[in-house]
């Protein structure tokens, strides 16, 4: 069974917290998904296809943040959005991204690192 979605401001109190672990540590990754929340189907209904959604009704958000590691020391948390506090959300969202991504190391992508690991086997 799955966690229950936290409520937005406990999602960035998790978020924050996720973002200065990881800063402070000297590997790791933080993984941030997004995408639509199914809306709930009362019993007795069917689920409309995709195009006989009315477009003045914009879908709930679900997200997600990890830190990716194995199951055992794995944390995530995930929260959904609703249409009408999407702004505000995106808004606190991006500040709480900036602000926690400070610290942390951008990935090496150069190929001569690349080469070098290929050559290990």
């Amino acid at each position: 069974m799955s966690k229950p979605h936290l409520p937005n401001d406990e999602f960035f109190s998790f978020l924050e917290s996720l973002l200065t672990k990881q800063s402070g540590s000297s590997r790791g990754s933080i993984f941030l998904t997004q995408k639509r929340f199914p809306s709930p189907v009362t019993k007795g209904e069917s689920q409309p296809a995709e195009s006989e959604t009315p477009a003045s009704s914009p879908p709930l958000i679900l997200i997600r943040a990890s830190n990716g590691k194995h199951k055992d020391t794995k944390v995530k948390a995930s929260t959904v959005v609703k249409p009408e506090e999407i702004e505000a959300f995106y808004r606190r969202y991006a500040e709480t991204c900036k602000a926690g991504m400070v610290g942390l190391k951008k990935r090496d992508r150069s190929a001569k690192k690349k080469g070098k690991a290929k050559g290990k086997k």
